[in-house]
């Protein structure tokens, strides 16, 4: 069996949607990918990405499997949160018993300016899935100092918001958030709660931009900040640029790179 019988006898339902087709299901098993964080977002944003083909994806994650995790992040079950082992771990396997075919990397550690460049050198794309703006200015700065894709998201209660970076280039997330907000003011799913169905929507969106940047289709990425509340039934368009309007953003503007190069973070 050749490449392409093979990838047809596999994807071919997702081959045959013409914005990607067979070149694109190619691009997508060169690809790879560095999921930053496999808990809510990034469990759902690995397997929707090892499900649809991409050839390669490293896991970054220093946490433990819990049961409380169970209502909100896939690849993960009750047998595995009573083990309590790492996450990175647990999505390897199962992401092995679904794609067998897609390289898995868990790195059971923290993204820090240190690891950054170690973890990320040879990403085609990064996925947030971390849960802190500390990390996530750190990925910007990084992506955007090496001209590197990456896509933004972030949930709460029954909110999410999703934005593609594509690069160098901007817009990036200091142009929406110029400053990370104070971290006993930042509102986090661990005291403000947080739906599973939020959660999977949102990282369903984030993995959707994800294939379109992989398959060589940048051009189709999102150019807004997308909101959603799933509790109201609520969807919202930033235009980033148009908000941003003559004003100069320290980051993909001035090349100021304060996050990854005066401070860490840790995931």
């Amino acid at each position: 069996m050749d490449e392409a019988e093979e990838l047809q006898q596999r994807y071919g339902r997702q081959i045959a949607f013409e914005g990607l087709g067979l070149e694109g299901q190619r691009a997508l098993r060169r690809a790879r990918v560095l999921v930053v964080g496999v808990g809510g977002l990034g469990s759902w944003s690995a397997e929707l990405l090892a499900r649809a083909g991409v050839g390669g994806l490293r896991l970054v994650d220093a946490d433990r499997v819990e049961l409380v995790n169970l209502h909100r992040q896939g690849l993960y079950d009750e047998p595995a949160a009573r083990r309590g082992g790492l996450k990175v771990k647990a999505a390897a396997q199962r992401i092995s018993q679904i794609n067998s075919r897609v390289r898995v990397e868990p790195a059971a550690e923290r993204l820090t300016r240190d690891t950054i460049a170690r973890l990320a050198g040879d990403a085609d794309l990064l996925v947030d899935g971390s849960d802190n703006f500390a990390t996530r200015f750190l990925i910007n700065d990084y992506c955007v100092m090496t001209n590197r894709p990456w896509v933004f998201g972030g949930v709460v209660q029954a909110q999410g918001q999703v934005m593609t970076i594509p690069g160098a280039a901007g817009p990036c997330l200091r142009c929406v958030f110029e400053q990370p907000p104070d971290e006993d003011r930042e509102v986090r799913a661990i005291t403000a709660g947080v739906l599973g169905t939020a959660v999977a929507a949102v990282a369903a969106l984030q993995a959707g931009e994800a294939l379109k940047i992989l398959a060589g289709r940048l051009d189709l990425a999102s150019p807004y900040l997308l909101r959603l509340d799933l509790w109201n039934n609520q969807l919202q368009r930033i235009d980033v640029r148009r908000s941003r309007e003559g004003v100069e953003c320290p980051c993909c503007g001035h090349r100021r790179f304060e996050f990854l190069q005066g401070g860490g973070a840790s995931l």
